[in-house]
């Protein structure tokens, strides 16, 4: 699993030309699956997501965490993270998730993420969609399953 997180002030993605989801502080978060990817991976990276100390405090350090900050998050399903751009010009995504398997998992992490009492907002899987986000900072950041839970 990859996750692309942005820390943003503002982040909408549009759905196929009509259905506008927006946020405000929070992260645009960009979600790839693999096919080796669980529930329990998706539970540790969410987790690891929801924890990181990224925003400002009074102080102007990254010491304050997603709730601490009340942000908002919008996921959007990206299989294009596993692009394999190794040979040639035209990536490969071979190393992507199958789509039903993935889109299990990526509606297993928007649930648990909302479970655990953020607001979540989320693009369609599979859907063609518009994104737009103010990132804030810039700030972005990369998480891998295989260097955090080392599958």
């Amino acid at each position: 699993m990859r996750l692309v997180i942005q820390r943003v002030t503002y982040g909408a993605v549009e759905i196929e030309g009509m259905n506008k989801r927006e946020i405000n502080q929070g992260f645009v978060v960009l979600v790839g699956i693999s096919d080796s990817d669980t529930e329990a991976v998706v539970e540790k990276l969410s987790d690891k997501m929801m924890g990181l100390r990224i925003f400002a405090d009074d102080n102007g350090k990254t010491n304050l965490s997603l709730s601490d900050v009340q942000g908002e998050l919008l996921l959007i399903s990206q299989f294009t993270l596993y692009a394999d751009c190794k040979k040639g010009n035209r990536p490969s995504f071979i190393k992507a998730g199958k789509p039903e398997p993935s889109k299990v998992l990526y509606e297993h992490m928007i649930n648990y993420c909302a479970q655990k009492g953020f607001g979540v907002k989320q693009g369609e899987f599979g859907a063609d969609m518009k994104v737009s986000i103010h990132n804030d900072g810039p700030f972005t950041i990369v998480l891998d399953s295989e260097e955090i839970v080392g599958k």
